[in-house]
């Protein structure tokens, strides 16, 4: 990520409005596969995204760079398990190009 996306990225947060159905007291948290700070492979993830990632200026900052960072730099992997991204990882990839990310980061689903 330049420079420019990341302030642009600071931009977006602010005004971002909620993009899931998300209550405020829901924080759906992304699962950056800490045990491997560079997979191999995707696990799924298990939960929607929550308002820390897209709640405008209730957002957590450093929770979403650390999405945009994984997205960054794994996105295009493949799942483990083989199979298409799911809808609740499409919700996380969808957020991640809202916020700026590049869509060449991330795997799209297959036909």
């Amino acid at each position: 990520m330049n420079p420019r996306t990341i302030h642009m990225l600071g931009t977006v947060l602010a005004t971002l409005p909620l993009l899931t159905a998300c209550s405020a007291d829901e924080q759906g948290r992304f699962d950056p596969q800490n045990a491997s700070p560079s997979p191999t492979c995707l696990q799924h993830q298990a939960q929607q995204p929550g308002t820390r990632y897209s709640g405008g200026q209730e957002a957590d900052p450093t929770a979403v760079l650390e999405m945009m960072r994984f997205y960054t730099a794994n996105g295009t992997k493949a799942y483990c398990d083989g199979k298409p991204p799911t809808a609740v990882d499409q919700r996380w990839t969808g957020l991640y190009t809202a916020l700026g990310g590049d869509t060449a980061h991330v795997r799209r689903p297959s036909a």
